[in-house]
């Protein structure tokens, strides 16, 4: 229970505290979720390390032309010059909901032309079937993680 007499601060602190707080976890059903086998083969550590995983923030995004699948993205990795990578994505994604997204990015793959533009990257997604339907989801960040931080 308030106090009757509590102040107009502590009643706003009250309010955004309870604005802040989690909402209540969404149930998933994974029963009718298809994974894809894992690898039989082992990678050595060494050549896993030589991989650069980092997170990237999404600066700008849009639709490529003339491909229904692609999109563009211009992202911060941390470097202060922009990197932009093409996914396949545009399927599960429309561009506007991801500008200001933290992802995840393996930055050392070489450049891949695409459509006439070199995409200098990988983003990270999962991806799984259901019930005969493929689905994607992007590994988003935590928005803290600031651009260009290693992932280990």
């Amino acid at each position: 229970m308030k106090p009757l007499d509590m102040s107009k601060a502590e009643k706003k602190s009250e309010v955004e505290a309870a604005e802040a707080a989690p909402a209540a976890e969404e149930k998933i059903d994974f029963s009718k979720v298809e994974i894809e086998p894992l690898f039989a083969d082992f990678v050595d550590f060494e050549t896993f390390s030589k991989s650069d995983f980092r997170a990237v923030k999404v600066l700008a995004c849009e639709a490529v032309k003339k491909s229904k699948k692609l999109l563009k993205f211009t992202l911060d990795d941390g470097t202060g010059a922009e990197r932009t990578i093409l996914s396949g994505i545009h399927e599960y994604y429309e561009p506007e909901a991801l500008i200001g997204k933290t992802l995840l990015a393996i930055t050392n793959l070489p450049p891949r032309p695409m459509m006439g533009i070199a995409s200098c990257g990988m983003l990270i997604s999962a991806i799984h079937h259901e019930q005969g339907e493929e689905k994607l989801h992007l590994v988003m960040l935590d928005q803290h993680i600031p651009a260009g931080a290693k992932m280990y």
